[in-house]
């Protein structure tokens, strides 16, 4: 058994079956039906609440805000829970932005993100009153601009600035290198032709600048670098308008374990890092240190969460050389975990309805698509033993799965189940083939 508590989420267990918050995987298929996303409530919580002490622990008066990266998991409930907590909430569209507002989340701590928002979108969130929008292009600084003078409102804004920092992660999720679709470059020059737009715009109120540089970053040196050159600009900006920007959002990316043997971001530590840092680049710059906010999405959502699946079939595949490899298909696939096919991303896996005494094969778990790409984990040692009926238990799906989740093959997408002191309910339901078909016309 290869039951790895660190990478379960905080109030999973292993006895004869997997158990999350007091309620076993066996149940939770058999009364909510599979595979199925079991989210942690309370861990959700915890995470969330760690961001937002650990950043007024470390810079004190000049803590922001923490931003639920939204684009990682977002529902109804889990709008609630945010708010409960405290926190913000960053949106990077439209149907982001009414999840958000169909609970009632307090407008002034949404921030919206997004590389072309459409008319439509800057409008609901300008008439909404976000508490800011992050202007990604001189499009969309005009169309903010315009938006916002045609209902005589002053919009806050910040400006996404690309500090040319290529975090250590895979190339398709680093996103403040020169060569990426978002914000404003830097070194070219075009960032301070932002700032200067914006000031020129009379229904624009520039409030802080804006960096994130990658996902999965699990060391404070690439934020540190980013931070050195954005506070760069923002001494620009004071010796320019003989004024200072009070706020400065350093992004998210903190990174999570999927595997076991590796260990996630400490909240609390790489803040007081992030800290450090800012407090050294303003005194070498000579401003005050501005309000500082961070947007951390997987690192709170992502360990909360377990993929439950029910095994349909399995083979051994002889291969060259004489080796054999089980091939384990169950009742999902990329359609409810995108990142393998899309970043290879790894993750593991456990059997969860029962011990097995039986020794650890070469596995491959798949999906039932009509894909030969349709892997779960591309390799794993799993027992013999597992047979159809069985479940299995995949962790840290709560970042991207649900969210990335498709209906290739016309498959239904899972239910999204919230436990807690042993109790489990549905905050998203099971899609039916209704459902499905209630689009066509």
């Amino acid at each position: 058994m290869s039951f790895n508590p660190e990478i379960f989420s905080a109030n999973a267990s292993f006895d004869s079956e997997l158990s999350i918050a007091g309620v076993s995987a066996d149940t939770l298929i058999r009364d909510f039906g599979s595979p199925l996303f079991v989210v942690d409530e309370a861990d959700f919580k915890s995470r969330a609440i760690s961001f937002k002490t650990a950043l007024d622990k470390h810079f004190g008066s000049h803590a922001g805000n923490v931003y639920y990266a939204s684009k990682a998991f977002l529902n109804k409930e889990i709008a609630r829970w945010i708010d409960s907590v405290g926190i913000g909430i960053d949106v990077a569209s439209g149907g982001e932005l009414a999840v958000a507002l169909a609970v009632n989340f307090p407008a002034e701590r949404i921030q919206v993100h997004g590389n072309n928002k459409s008319e439509a979108e800057i409008e609901k969130a300008v008439l909404a009153g976000v508490g800011a929008i992050v202007v990604d292009s001189f499009h969309e600084i005009e169309r903010v601009a315009r938006i916002a003078a045609s209902h005589k409102k002053i919009q806050k804004v910040f400006i996404r600035v690309t500090p040319g920092i290529e975090a250590h992660t895979h190339e398709f999720i680093a996103t403040a290198h020169e060569d990426v679709k978002f914000g404003f470059s830097l070194a070219s020059g075009a960032a301070w032709k932002a700032i200067e737009e914006i000031e020129s715009e009379k229904s624009l109120k520039l409030v802080g600048l804006h960096s994130h540089i990658g996902s999965q970053i699990f060391d404070a040196a690439g934020f540190g670098v980013a931070a050195e050159r954005v506070i760069s600009l923002l001494a620009k900006f004071r010796d320019h308008y003989s004024d200072e920007l009070p706020e400065l959002d350093l992004g998210g990316g903190f990174g999570v374990a999927y595997l076991p043997g590796e260990e996630s971001v400490n909240a609390d530590s790489v803040l007081g890092e992030l800290a450090s840092i800012v407090t050294r680049e303003c005194g070498n710059v000579g401003i005050r240190i501005p309000h500082i906010s961070i947007e951390p999405g997987r690192a709170i959502a992502g360990p909360t969460t377990t993929t439950l699946y029910t095994v349909g079939t399995t083979k051994n595949i002889e291969l060259d050389g004489g080796d054999t490899r089980r091939y384990i298909a169950v009742d999902g696939g990329f359609t409810d975990n995108m990142r393998p096919a899309l970043y290879d991303a790894k993750y593991h896996a456990v059997l969860a309805n029962r011990i097995s005494t039986s020794h650890n094969v070469s596995s491959r778990i798949v999906g039932k698509h009509c894909e030969s790409g349709d892997i779960i984990i591309r390799e794993i040692q799993l027992p013999e033993d597992i047979a159809p009926g069985d479940i299995l238990a995949v962790p840290v799906t709560g970042a991207y799965g649900r969210q990335m989740a498709s209906n290739y093959n016309h498959l239904t997408r899972p239910a999204v189940i919230a436990v807690i002191d042993g109790n489990a309910r549905i905050i998203v339901r099971r899609e039916t083939e209704a459902d499905l078909l209630a689009l066509d016309i």
